[in-house]
């Protein structure tokens, strides 16, 4: 969604670095770009005054003047400003202090307030809440319907007295559903209210006569973050009819300019209290602005991706694998699969990695990486195997390799360069072992094999790499030079050492002494149980 705006900003914080101190005009300059990209990305005229204005006279103030990188405090200055439109403080639901708790929805037609509601009830149950979900759109065609299907995929019950499609009073249906909820005691209720094309006064009329009869704790407006400037004026429209408590936003996973996402807070003087990222039921997340705010500045969203990852992976085979780990057993590609089994459920892995910090400039590439079907191609060849060949691959002969390939639909040279680039990940992994340290992320960084775009992943399943396959692996025998500076560099000095010394490691340069014996290795060093048979014992 706001991929156009990060870009720009992106573009104009590098012009500021390697500078000592900062002119006025170079503060006038970057104010000027960061109006460009905001007014580009579709924000309110008044909200973008506010905001450069702010930005400008911070930047010109002491705080940057005597910072030692002010570059880097512009960056910082912009980031709170930009958390300041977003809403500022991280806001939960209030809930009643007697229950059943109230939710209205109200917004547009088409806004996804039916799709929302069923989201909502989701995560309201998975917070340990028994929701309700009241049909009260009974103008549009099939709405109850609509609401009755996203409910039961929610495992959410529905009340839905009324057929709907112009039959039944709303009003009345709303109020019956609250008594409904107290008398079967659900303790939170999310009534649907109907939407239309524009605001009319029979809708606005009918969303206030609906917040008169139930006495809602919490009215959000659902707005759809890719309507544009249109969005203010609606959000207004809401405000002075229905007095809003809240916005959700929904579609950002779109790729229109977002620019009215972040001026409805300011506009409406409420909070973002949620965000809907996809079509998924579970594509839905609580809105931190400071998070957003991060993302949209390519500083990455750590935390939500941690919180990702704990809910994808199951704790209980985390712990098991790390044990299996401690105890001095390999890394398969059973433990690989069910690991990227969890990865899966984060979502698309474009999505997840683009969480990392700095994976703005790689966008196009993760891009690719989704659309190229990666996952896919190595879930197929890891599934095409007997459950001995993924607990072994060591049996993997050219035979058993050619199988592979037919029944997983691809070549053998992918299936080849899947073990090749498993082997390197169980090297890394046992490494990691002898350090104490361990996961998944080591082992796709080992599978990656050489560093760049289109590396890791892409790369397990032969697939593209800046627009071109895969460079064919190094002859045997000899190991190819990485496309990392730094670890090249390394890569050159080892070999440069171990020329000198007569004698290498897999394990780094003098970590073992000539002719493999351990020698050269720490006093009081062990190996781990069993290590030794990689040492060509």
């Amino acid at each position: 969604m706001f991929s156009s705006l990060s870009d720009r900003l992106t573009a104009t914080f590098k012009g500021l670095r390697g500078k000592g101190r900062l002119s006025e005009a170079d503060v006038d300059a970057t104010v000027r770009e960061i109006r460009r990209a905001l007014l580009e990305a579709d924000v309110a005229l008044p909200v973008v005054r506010a905001f450069t204005g702010a930005v400008r006279e911070r930047a010109l103030s002491a705080e940057v003047s005597q910072a030692l990188n002010p570059a880097q405090q512009i960056v910082k200055i912009v980031n709170e400003e930009l958390v300041g439109v977003l809403g500022g403080q991280t806001r939960r639901l209030r809930f009643a202090k007697n229950p059943p708790t109230v939710i209205m929805l109200a917004g547009l037609q088409g806004a996804g307030k039916t799709t929302l509601a069923g989201k909502l009830g989701r995560h309201l149950r998975e917070q340990g809440h028994t929701p309700l979900l009241v049909a009260c759109d009974l103008q549009r065609p099939n709405a109850v319907t609509q609401l009755q299907v996203v409910g039961q995929r929610a495992g959410v019950e529905v009340f839905a007295p009324e057929p709907g499609n112009g039959v039944g009073d709303p009003v009345e249906v709303a109020r019956r559903g609250v008594e409904h909820a107290r008398d079967k005691q659900y303790d939170v209720v999310v009534v649907d209210t109907a939407g239309r094309l524009g605001v009319d006064a029979e809708m606005m009329q009918q969303a206030s006569d609906i917040r008169e009869a139930v006495q809602p704790d919490e009215v959000l407006f659902v707005v759809d973050a890719m309507i544009g400037q249109d969005a203010l004026a609606v959000a207004q429209a809401f405000q002075e009819g229905v007095d809003l408590t809240g916005v959700v936003l929904t579609k950002l996973d779109g790729d229109a300019r977002g620019g009215a996402a972040l001026s409805v807070s300011t506009t409406t003087g409420r909070p973002v209290l949620f965000a809907s990222t996809g079509e998924g039921l579970a594509d839905f997340e609580v809105f931190h602005p400071d998070r957003m705010a991060s993302r949209i500045l390519d500083m990455g969203d750590v935390l939500t991706l941690i919180e990702q990852a704990e809910r994808a992976f199951d704790a209980r085979e985390s712990a098991d694998l790390a044990s299996r780990f401690e105890a001095g057993e390999d890394f398969t590609l059973e433990d690989f699969l069910s690991q990227m089994q969890a990865l899966k459920k984060m979502g698309p892995l474009n999505k997840v990695l683009g969480m990392l910090p700095g994976m703005g400039a790689m966008k196009d590439q993760l891009d690719e990486l989704a659309s190229d079907g990666a996952m896919k191609r190595i879930e197929a060849i890891v599934r095409s195997m007997t459950p001995l060949e993924r607990r072994n691959s060591k049996v993997l002969n050219g035979s058993r390799r050619a199988r592979i390939a037919k029944g997983s639909g691809t070549e053998v040279s992918e299936v080849n360069q899947l073990i090749d680039r498993f082997g390197e990940a169980q090297k890394v992994m046992r490494a990691m072992r002898a350090k104490g340290g361990g996961g998944l992320a080591g082992a796709l960084g080992g599978m990656g094999g050489a560093g760049g775009p289109g590396g890791g992943m892409a790369g397990l399943a032969g697939g593209k790499k800046s627009r071109g396959r895969m460079s064919a692996p190094p002859p045997k025998g000899k190991k190819g030079k990485s496309g990392n500076p730094a670890k090249r560099a390394e890569q050159e000095r080892a070999a440069g050492e171990k020329a000198a010394a007569g004698r290498g490691s897999a394990f780094g340069p003098g970590a073992l002494g000539a002719g493999g014996d351990d020698a050269g290795l720490p006093p009081g060093f062990e190996l781990p149980p069993g290590f030794e048979k990689h040492l060509g014992r």
